[in-house]
């Protein structure tokens, strides 16, 4: 039988990483239990001493939440996966495992709010120095790096603003000062890119937007190299316990199942939605990889295989206007989570990135008058009237 790790993308998502129990059921079993028996004193010694593998607490190991690892490293074609509680968890245990009190972390001023945050705000404090690079230009982040860095991190494409970076430019001069490349592979997904064949050292995903794909539970996960991940990342989650709830690894592993399809139709929409938006008077500027007259259009095209789920686009009347146009929805859902199988609309400078000062905010490229969506699953003809009947009371919004 061949390996059910192996084949294409679409077959290693339904096949990967499962174990048949003695049951030998079709579906995944799930594995709802907080600690495992042993079948001595003396195994139990040994699996605490790491001299026999096998499963102890939920909090490290489940059965479950190895099936959901297996299956992602499995579509990244990475050596090894590590699942959390949430994309945040995920970043936190990166760092928590990389750096240490001394180190220099330089990372993109197109950042997720409370990455942001996390960064600055906590990492700072207790002696990570924290570059942030202003744009993302490689002789940017080139001058930034400097000679010596421990870990360069960068979203791309980024949220909300939709920029591609030149991953393998940047992993680059990360490896040339000793540094290792973190890429928030969130937007495309294994499906769209790889951040790893690209350079990238671990690729970094919040499950919770298009793994899940359905908006029903939280997860992160970080993909790589195992010396990396098992060594120096694994410690910190087992006595850190960030750990991913095996329900929620079920739900997940069972969601990778219709990933390609999922992202596919997606992206076809928002394709088809920002090549509209930019024939549209009143829209000012429309964020999209894709897009006519993206300036990174050949870059893009190099490291996606489509240009992803998610449209950014900005309005005359800054708030006010944005806000009526928001309103006006009658088939986006107003929320600030993306990837979902409905379509999302959300205001990005005073939601998901309202806790970054006014002064970020504006290097990062996020106006007052920008809207953000997600395509979802839906008829693309019916968003676009949608986004008709948006766009005309921002106009209105904005004239008054």
């Amino acid at each position: 039988m061949a390996s059910k790790s192996s084949g294409s993308f679409a077959t290693r998502a339904v096949r990967a990483g499962q174990t048949h129990t003695a049951e030998n059921e079709q579906s995944e079993p799930l594995f709802l239990t907080s600690s495992f028996r042993f079948a001595s004193a003396e195994q139990a010694a040994a699996r605490f001493a790491n001299e026999e593998e096998g499963n102890i607490y939920s909090r490290f190991t489940n059965p479950t939440v190895r099936l959901f690892e297996q299956r992602l490293a499995a579509l990244d074609e990475a050596e090894d996966c590590l699942a959390t509680c949430s994309g945040m968890a995920a970043i936190m245990a990166a760092i928590m495992g990389i750096c240490r009190a001394g180190s220099r972390l330089v990372a993109s001023s197109q950042l997720f709010g409370a990455t942001f945050n996390l960064l600055e705000n906590y990492f700072a404090k207790f002696g990570v120095e924290v570059v942030i690079v202003p744009d993302s230009e490689t002789d940017s982040w080139k001058k930034a790096t400097g000679s010596k860095a421990d870990l360069l991190f960068l979203e791309s494409p980024s949220n909300p603003q939709l920029e591609v970076y030149d991953i393998a430019a940047i992993a680059d001069i990360a490896h040339r000062a000793g540094a290792l490349l973190m890429v928030d592979n969130c937007i495309c997904t294994p499906a769209l890119m790889k951040p790893l064949e690209l350079g990238a050292d671990i690729a970094m995903y919040s499950a919770t937007k298009y793994l899940d794909g359905q908006g029903r539970v939280l997860g992160g996960a970080l993909t790589g190299k195992s010396e990396i991940l098992r060594e120096r990342v694994f410690p910190f989650l087992r006595c850190g316990g960030p750990a991913m709830s095996p329900f929620n690894a079920w739900t997940l592993a069972k969601s990778l199942e219709t990933l390609l399809i999922r992202i596919q139709a997606m992206s076809a929409t928002a394709d088809s939605l920002a090549h509209w938006l930019t024939e549209q008077p009143t829209v000012t500027c429309v964020n999209y990889p894709f897009s006519p007259g993206y300036r990174r259009l050949d870059l893009a095209r190099r490291q996606q295989t489509a240009g992803g789920g998610l449209v950014s686009f900005s309005i005359a009347g800054g708030q006010p206007a944005a806000f009526r146009a928001i309103n006006a929805t009658q088939r986006f859902s107003i929320t600030a989570n993306f990837g979902d199988a409905k379509a999302t609309i959300c205001h990005p400078a005073s939601t998901t990135h309202s806790r970054i000062d006014a002064q970020a905010r504006a290097q990062a490229g996020i106006d007052d008058g920008m809207i953000r969506i997600s395509a979802g699953l839906e008829d693309p003809a019916d968003l676009r009237e949608d986004l008709e009947r948006i766009l005309a009371a921002g106009q209105n919004a904005a004239a008054t």
